[in-house]
């Protein structure tokens, strides 16, 4: 068992992911400040924040709340790459990377998440 959320390898992925997307929308242009720039990386810090705060909680029903939250924060930035790329802010090969990560983040948050299924 973890002594501490940062010995949990799905919150070291979910802290590498957030510093990758934080370095990705650092090219945004000005006017993204306050919408894509801050959601983006609001959502992707949110999946390591999630998972800190759910290790932290005392029973199971709790911290399946919390992960399932991180699990909705994982989409939440699915959804802004698509969309980043889309309007052409971002590289398709560096999404594509990053969409990996986030696809392998939602495995282990959905493998967790079933462990407590009864809850």
């Amino acid at each position: 068992m973890y002594k501490d959320f940062t010995e949990m390898p799905v919150w070291q992925q979910a802290m590498d992911y957030a510093v990758r997307i934080f370095k990705l929308s650092a090219n945004l242009p000005k006017q993204e400040d306050y919408a894509l720039t801050s959601q983006i990386r609001r959502a992707a810090l949110s999946i390591a924040d999630n998972l800190a705060e759910g290790f932290g909680r005392e029973t199971a029903k709790d911290k399946k709340k919390f992960y399932i939250i991180a699990r909705g924060s994982a989409l939440e930035t699915k959804n802004q790459l698509i969309y980043g790329t889309k309007v052409r802010y971002f590289d398709e090969a560096v999404v594509k990377e990053l969409l990996a990560l986030q696809a392998q983040l939602h495995f282990e948050l959905n493998k967790m998440i079933k462990t407590m299924r009864n809850y």
